[in-house]
């Protein structure tokens, strides 16, 4: 089933992801036990994961690994490294965690009687 990528809902990722991977292993001619035998997961949770259904990260990752789509799985997330470039326009290194500017007050200067 194709969906419109837009309107997409985390049920039907789920849904498109399962039937993705079964059909990857069907065109690999393996069976649902050999796959969940090598991948280290219960058979439950391979057909769980083919009819949509959900299943941790880990028994994911498993199935993705023995299938040999990591690459794949990798490239869906873009690595953010600062260019070498940008590092000397800016003087700076990378982030190392994210601050919210929202609620900050705003800087005035310190002055007595002020806690």
């Amino acid at each position: 089933m194709a969906y419109k990528i837009d309107n997409m809902t985390s049920g039907d990722l789920c849904a498109e992801l399962g039937a993705r991977l079964a059909k990857m292993r069907l065109s690999r001619n393996i069976t649902q036990e050999a796959l969940a035998r090598e991948a280290g997961v219960g058979p439950r949770t391979l057909r769980r994961l083919e009819a949509g259904g959900s299943c941790t990260l880990d028994s994911f990752l498993r199935i993705v690994l023995i299938l040999g789509l990591t690459d794949h799985l990798l490239s869906t997330i873009p690595a953010q490294d600062i260019r070498p470039i940008e590092r000397i326009g800016t003087q700076r290194s990378e982030r190392k965690r994210a601050r919210s500017t929202r609620h900050q007050a705003p800087k005035r200067p310190w002055a007595w009687g002020e806690s």
